[in-house]
């Protein structure tokens, strides 16, 4: 644990947590989806505290993959990396790009955690439920629970389970290559979320995630650069 985190504010931030998992709604909440979001962050010197970061938003079409949209934020993080609470780092940085991106997305897809989470409110829930936005968490590891391996083809999937209760999905994107852990973030269903996954990987990453992700590096290299 941190030294700059005390114990009595973690546990203000698990119940932070707590009560945001009981506003999730995990189920399909929304008329259409003809746009998808990608949310990425990356920071200057990933060990440090504070540190510079920067967080990027790639709206893509949902029927062509095609961006029509990207937006790029960049501002000083200063809550330290504590595992199972890194919305508390990274959520400010992503509250200022969505208020000031001019494209709001259908859906939006966050490289974490959604209801996946050991207090069922990881960044994806916790943006969710801040912002009453769409939101499914697209992680490239698992953080809590348990499944089987799901077969090699693309488009298998097995369930991610804690205590005998489903919390999210191992997807297969791409034939042969590891998969990606899939949870509801806030108002959609699990089924949903896995089908706009799958709709939208070319390769082992969703595309919306990806390109915001390719985004930040080229951003991040210009600015060090300088």
């Amino acid at each position: 644990m941190s030294k700059e985190v005390n114990t009595e504010l973690l546990e203000k931030l698990k119940k932070i947590q707590l009560e945001c998992a009981k506003k999730v709604i995990a189920r399909d909440d929304f008329e259409k989806v003809e746009t998808i979001g990608g949310m990425d962050l990356t920071f200057e010197k990933i060990n440090e505290n504070p540190t510079r970061a920067w967080a990027s938003l790639v709206v893509v079409e949902l029927k062509t993959l095609k961006p029509v949209y990207q937006h790029v934020v960049k501002d000083i993080v200063d809550f330290p990396y504590i595992p199972t609470f890194l919305a508390f780092r990274e959520m400010p940085l992503l509250l200022k790009l969505y208020e000031t991106a001019k494209v709001k997305p259908d859906v939006y897809f966050i490289d974490g955690q959604g209801i996946a989470h050991p207090r069922g409110c990881g960044i994806a829930s916790h943006f969710g439920v801040e912002t009453g936005e769409v939101t499914v968490g697209v992680a490239k590891s698992k953080l809590f629970g348990y499944a089987k391996e799901p077969a090699p083809q693309r488009g298998s999937y097995t369930y991610l389970k804690y205590k005998g209760k489903i919390i999210g999905a191992v997807v297969r994107t791409k034939d042969n290559t590891a998969p990606v852990y899939v949870s509801v973030g806030h108002r959609i269903s699990l089924k949903t979320a896995i089908d706009l996954v799958l709709k939208t990987s070319k390769y082992r990453v969703p595309e919306p995630t990806r390109l915001a992700h390719n985004l930040l590096q080229v951003v991040r290299r210009k600015e060090l650069r300088r």
